[in-house]
């Protein structure tokens, strides 16, 4: 009996086989369709670079050759269409079944705008989320809208607006997400976004960071994608506040750190813009000592320049001291001889290039509170910059403070540092010019990051030491700051990126490349070392993406 309901049910379901087959190959010639008209219109943008790229791909530069290729792949429309197609984004994307878990309802304010409400409830509907709408007859304020819903489920609140819509998967991606907490102290969950227009065409996603209390302050990534626990109580508290979605965002925030689902659930019509702040508060009239600790090698037009900054700082309290080592060119020495021993220290340092050695020598004869490492090729443009990265470093909250560094042709140079780009630690932004927008003007927002350069780094002393200072064994010349960023980190100081405070990086001028087989052989150990200790090369940094290509300093969308 078994044999004849088996082939019954191989017969019924063969042509379901078939049509599914079909659509496969179908997905898939598309998404090859999709993935050379991407590639065209890199080709076509920068040819040049493009044809690089491939043969850089050739001839077994990999990596190089997938961190440009990203870049230039970026310059398409049609990106993340093809990315869309890859990942099931949009009306075909596998809704996931969970009924588990708390209710979850959705409040739309509608007494702005009600174009595209139709398309949000239905969204909702399909998932069986009921919508409660502020400004109608019966409700028209917030006030009465939180008197209809069912406070005795103890559900969540998904704000959103009318026109925006949710992927199928979202609630039961939400509610998955509620199960899985171990704790009850999560009090808000968000999700990743992109807009979508009114063809339901859908593009500028937004793969956002894990939670960033600093950047959140200048860039409201959360509200109108995510789902909060709150109560009938704190809703009637901020009923009469025309920005009550905000308001409920910023109450769960200080409450617990939210959970970020790293999946793209919500389709939005807008988003609000980040806000570039304006300069910080000024410091106290007794600000703390700073140490600057500033190492050279010759090259003395470069430590010249780097002083000329330092003495024109607009900071009352400054101790600096210049580590030489063993500079051997007659107009260096000389100039080092002149210094002013009242305004400026030297030490002598000899042996080979050790970076880590030198800072921690210097920084144990510092008197500073602070101690901030400085590069001889750094140009200081603005005299405010030491003060504003020392606001920064005295927070309890904050380890290594980084400033924004430009090239000479004022392209970035650094921008915080990412943990992971190139199976290493990358500089975030690289190339960018400082007026482009970037990755939502990130480059332009101060915000927790993963590590920061010691290029220009302030970092209280007490902090500095209690972890150790650099590590001159593994990490003589490369990856010692993001290494001591990351032990500062794991004691609860964040670093921390401060893009009001802008210097010129004539980047490693003095020192030179590590071309030479011993250079190499070097930086090989240190690449090593950073891997081993820190994970470099799996690692996923919470204040970048995984969805972001890990072989570019851009951040970019991998494909």
């Amino acid at each position: 009996m078994i044999g004849p309901i088996a082939l019954f049910l191989y017969a019924a379901t063969k042509p379901t086989m078939r049509l599914n087959r079909k659509m496969k190959c179908w997905t898939k010639a598309v998404e090859w369709q999709l993935l050379l008209a991407v590639h065209f219109d890199a080709l076509r943008t920068a040819p040049r670079a493009y044809l690089t790229a491939i043969g850089w791909r050739l001839r077994g530069k990999r990596l190089r050759s997938r961190g440009q290729l990203a870049l230039l792949l970026s310059c398409s429309p049609r990106l993340y269409k093809l990315w869309s197609l890859r990942h099931n984004v949009g009306a075909n994307c596998n809704k996931i079944e969970t009924e588990v878990g708390p209710p979850i309802v959705a409040l739309l304010d509608i007494r702005a705008e009600q174009d595209g409400l139709d398309d949000t409830i239905r969204s909702l509907t399909a998932q069986g989320v009921p919508a409660f709408l502020i400004g109608t007859t019966a409700s028209p304020t917030l006030f009465e809208a939180a008197a209809e819903i069912d406070w005795d489920g103890n559900p969540w609140i998904m704000p959103i607006a009318p026109g925006d819509i949710i992927c199928p998967q979202a609630i039961g991606a939400y509610r998955a997400a509620v199960v899985g907490l171990t704790k009850d102290v999560v009090q808000l969950i968000y999700a990743d976004d992109d807009l979508v227009d009114r063809n339901g065409g859908r593009h500028t996603p937004h793969f956002k960071p894990d939670w960033n209390s600093e950047l959140f302050l200048h860039f409201d990534y959360l509200t109108r994608s995510c789902i909060i626990r709150t109560s009938h109580e704190e809703l009637m508290a901020i009923s009469s506040a025309r920005d009550w979605e905000k308001q409920l965002v910023v109450r769960a925030t200080r409450r617990a750190a939210p959970l970020h689902l790293r999946q793209m659930l919500h389709h939005r019509r807008s988003r609000l813009n980040p806000r570039v702040p304006m300069a910080p508060r000024p410091l106290a009239s007794n600000p703390p000592l700073v140490t600057i600790i500033i190492p050279t090698r010759n090259r003395v037009e470069l430590l010249r320049i780097c002083l000329e900054g330092v003495a024109a700082t607009q900071y009352s309290n400054l101790e600096v001291i210049v580590v030489d080592n063993d500079s051997d060119d007659p107009e260096t020495l000389s100039y080092l001889d002149a210094l002013d021993p009242t305004n400026v220290r030297v030490m002598r340092h000899s042996g080979a290039f050790n970076y880590s050695a030198i800072n921690n020598r210097a920084a144990r004869e510092a008197r500073g509170q602070l101690l901030c490492l400085l590069n001889n090729d750094i140009e200081i443009l603005d005299p405010n910059w030491l003060a504003t990265m020392v606001i920064q470093a005295q927070r309890e909250d904050v380890g290594a403070v980084g400033a924004k560094l430009l090239y000479p042709d004022g392209r970035i140079q650094h921008a915080g540092v990412v943990i992971g780009v190139g199976n290493a630690a990358g500089h975030a932004h690289r190339y960018l010019f400082s007026e482009e927008e970037g990755y939502f003007h990130r480059h332009s927002l101060p915000q927790f990051t993963t590590a920061v350069t010691a290029a220009c780094l302030v970092v209280d002393r007490d902090k500095f030491f209690a972890i150790g200072g650099l590590d001159e064994r593994n990490f003589a010349v490369a990856f010692n700051d993001v290494d001591l960023c990351l032990r500062l980190n794991q004691r609860g100081w964040q670093s921390f990126y401060e893009p009001r405070a802008t210097l010129i990086h004539h980047e490693s001028i003095s020192r030179g490349r590590d071309e030479d087989p011993i250079g190499t052989a070097r930086y090989a150990g240190e690449l090593a070392a950073l891997q081993r200790l820190w994970g470099t090369d799996s690692v996923i940094d919470p204040f970048h993406h995984p969805e972001l290509q890990r072989a570019s300093e851009r951040f970019v969308l991998a494909v």
